[in-house]
Protein backbone atom coordinates (compact mmCIF):
# COMPACT_ATOMS: atom_id res chain seq x y z
CA UNK A 1 0.00 0.00 0.00
CA UNK A 2 1.24 3.46 -0.91
CA UNK A 3 2.03 5.63 2.09
CA UNK A 4 0.31 9.00 2.17
CA UNK A 5 1.28 12.06 4.17
CA UNK A 6 -0.30 15.47 4.50
CA UNK A 7 1.26 18.76 5.51
CA UNK A 8 1.09 22.52 5.46
CA UNK A 9 3.41 24.92 3.66
CA UNK A 10 3.25 28.00 5.88
CA UNK A 11 4.36 31.19 4.15
CA UNK A 12 4.66 34.90 4.84
CA UNK A 13 5.74 38.05 3.02
CA UNK A 14 8.54 40.04 4.72
CA UNK A 15 9.51 43.35 3.14
CA UNK A 16 8.04 42.13 -0.15
CA UNK A 17 9.97 38.84 -0.10
CA UNK A 18 8.30 35.43 0.12
CA UNK A 19 9.45 33.21 3.00
CA UNK A 20 8.40 29.66 3.84
CA UNK A 21 8.52 27.79 7.13
CA UNK A 22 10.37 24.47 7.09
CA UNK A 23 11.28 22.01 9.83
CA UNK A 24 14.31 19.82 10.39
CA UNK A 25 13.70 16.21 11.46
CA UNK A 26 14.95 15.16 14.88
CA UNK A 27 17.08 12.20 15.76
CA UNK A 28 20.61 11.00 15.24
CA UNK A 29 20.18 10.07 11.54
CA UNK A 30 19.37 13.69 10.62
CA UNK A 31 21.55 15.46 13.20
CA UNK A 32 24.37 16.41 10.83
CA UNK A 33 22.28 16.73 7.66
CA UNK A 34 21.14 20.14 6.46
CA UNK A 35 20.97 20.64 2.69
CA UNK A 36 18.12 18.54 1.30
CA UNK A 37 16.97 17.43 4.78
CA UNK A 38 14.29 19.99 5.70
CA UNK A 39 10.57 19.45 5.12
CA UNK A 40 7.18 20.99 5.44
CA UNK A 41 5.58 19.88 8.73
CA UNK A 42 3.72 16.73 7.67
CA UNK A 43 2.80 13.23 8.68
CA UNK A 44 0.78 10.16 7.83
CA UNK A 45 -2.91 10.42 7.07
CA UNK A 46 -4.92 8.33 9.53
CA UNK A 47 -7.47 5.72 8.49
CA UNK A 48 -10.64 7.57 7.42
CA UNK A 49 -9.04 10.96 8.11
CA UNK A 50 -9.48 13.85 5.68
CA UNK A 51 -6.07 14.87 4.28
CA UNK A 52 -6.45 18.57 5.19
CA UNK A 53 -7.36 17.68 8.78
CA UNK A 54 -4.33 15.36 8.92
CA UNK A 55 -2.14 18.20 7.62
CA UNK A 56 -3.44 20.58 10.28
CA UNK A 57 -3.06 17.95 13.04
CA UNK A 58 0.48 17.06 11.98
CA UNK A 59 1.54 20.72 11.79
CA UNK A 60 0.33 21.23 15.35
CA UNK A 61 1.91 18.00 16.63
CA UNK A 62 5.29 18.87 15.09
CA UNK A 63 5.40 22.58 15.93
CA UNK A 64 2.85 23.37 18.63
CA UNK A 65 1.20 25.91 16.30
CA UNK A 66 -2.18 25.64 14.55
CA UNK A 67 -2.38 28.00 11.56
CA UNK A 68 -5.72 29.41 10.54
CA UNK A 69 -6.59 31.06 7.26
CA UNK A 70 -7.22 30.20 3.65
CA UNK A 71 -5.77 26.78 2.83
CA UNK A 72 -4.73 26.60 -0.83
CA UNK A 73 -4.52 23.01 -2.05
CA UNK A 74 -1.33 22.15 -3.90
CA UNK A 75 -0.85 19.26 -6.31
CA UNK A 76 0.41 16.13 -4.53
CA UNK A 77 4.09 15.27 -4.89
CA UNK A 78 5.84 11.91 -4.69
CA UNK A 79 9.01 11.54 -2.65
CA UNK A 80 11.86 9.14 -3.50
CA UNK A 81 10.50 6.70 -0.92
CA UNK A 82 7.31 6.43 -3.00
CA UNK A 83 5.30 8.29 -0.36
CA UNK A 84 2.72 10.72 -1.76
CA UNK A 85 2.56 14.06 0.04
CA UNK A 86 -0.64 16.12 -0.03
CA UNK A 87 -0.06 19.74 0.92
CA UNK A 88 -1.82 23.03 1.43
CA UNK A 89 -0.26 26.48 1.45
CA UNK A 90 -1.47 28.87 4.14
CA UNK A 91 -0.31 32.36 5.01
CA UNK A 92 0.71 32.80 8.63
CA UNK A 93 3.51 33.36 11.07
CA UNK A 94 5.14 31.56 13.96
CA UNK A 95 8.27 31.82 16.06
CA UNK A 96 10.70 28.96 15.28
CA UNK A 97 12.26 29.35 18.74
CA UNK A 98 8.90 28.42 20.31
CA UNK A 99 8.47 25.05 18.54
CA UNK A 100 7.15 22.24 20.72
CA UNK A 101 7.34 18.92 18.87
CA UNK A 102 5.88 15.57 19.81
CA UNK A 103 8.35 12.71 20.26
CA UNK A 104 8.77 9.09 19.22
CA UNK A 105 10.76 6.19 20.72
CA UNK A 106 13.93 5.18 18.88
CA UNK A 107 16.38 2.44 19.73
CA UNK A 108 19.80 4.11 19.56
CA UNK A 109 22.37 2.96 18.81
CA UNK A 110 20.65 0.27 16.73
CA UNK A 111 20.31 -3.13 18.49
CA UNK A 112 21.61 -1.60 21.74
CA UNK A 113 18.37 -2.08 23.68
CA UNK A 114 18.59 1.60 24.68
CA UNK A 115 15.45 3.54 23.69
CA UNK A 116 15.52 7.32 23.39
CA UNK A 117 12.58 9.71 23.19
CA UNK A 118 13.33 11.70 20.01
CA UNK A 119 11.50 14.87 18.88
CA UNK A 120 9.98 14.51 15.41
CA UNK A 121 11.25 18.03 14.69
CA UNK A 122 14.36 19.46 16.30
CA UNK A 123 14.12 22.96 14.83
CA UNK A 124 12.29 25.11 12.34
CA UNK A 125 13.09 28.20 10.35
CA UNK A 126 11.92 30.77 7.86
CA UNK A 127 13.67 30.70 4.50
CA UNK A 128 13.52 32.78 1.34
CA UNK A 129 12.67 30.69 -1.71
CA UNK A 130 16.26 30.36 -3.03
CA UNK A 131 17.50 29.03 0.32
CA UNK A 132 14.37 26.89 0.82
CA UNK A 133 15.04 25.19 -2.54
CA UNK A 134 18.42 24.07 -1.18
CA UNK A 135 17.18 23.02 2.26
CA UNK A 136 13.98 21.14 1.37
CA UNK A 137 13.81 17.45 0.44
CA UNK A 138 14.04 16.99 -3.35
CA UNK A 139 10.58 15.45 -3.57
CA UNK A 140 8.97 18.46 -1.89
CA UNK A 141 10.73 21.14 -3.98
CA UNK A 142 7.79 21.29 -6.48
CA UNK A 143 5.58 22.57 -3.63
CA UNK A 144 7.67 25.75 -3.52
CA UNK A 145 7.22 26.31 -7.26
CA UNK A 146 3.47 25.77 -6.93
CA UNK A 147 3.26 28.34 -4.14
CA UNK A 148 5.18 30.88 -6.22
CA UNK A 149 2.81 30.35 -9.17
CA UNK A 150 -0.29 30.73 -7.01
CA UNK A 151 0.94 33.94 -5.44
CA UNK A 152 2.12 35.33 -8.77
CA UNK A 153 -1.29 34.62 -10.35
CA UNK A 154 -3.10 36.18 -7.38
CA UNK A 155 -0.89 39.25 -7.70
CA UNK A 156 -1.81 39.60 -11.38
CA UNK A 157 -5.51 39.31 -10.51
CA UNK A 158 -5.19 42.06 -7.87
CA UNK A 159 -3.29 44.31 -10.25
CA UNK A 160 -5.85 43.65 -13.00
CA UNK A 161 -8.66 44.57 -10.60
CA UNK A 162 -7.08 47.95 -9.90
CA UNK A 163 -6.90 49.05 -13.55
CA UNK A 164 -9.41 51.48 -14.97
CA UNK A 165 -11.97 49.92 -17.33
Amino acid sequence: MVKRSAGLLLYRLREGALEVFLVHPGGPFWAKKDIGAWSIPKGEIGEGEEPLEAARREFEEETGFRPEGVFRELLPVRQRSGKTVYAWAVEGDCDPAAIRSNTFPLEWPPRSGRVLDIPEVDRGGWFGIPQAREKILDGQRPLLAQLELILRDEGKERQGGLQDP
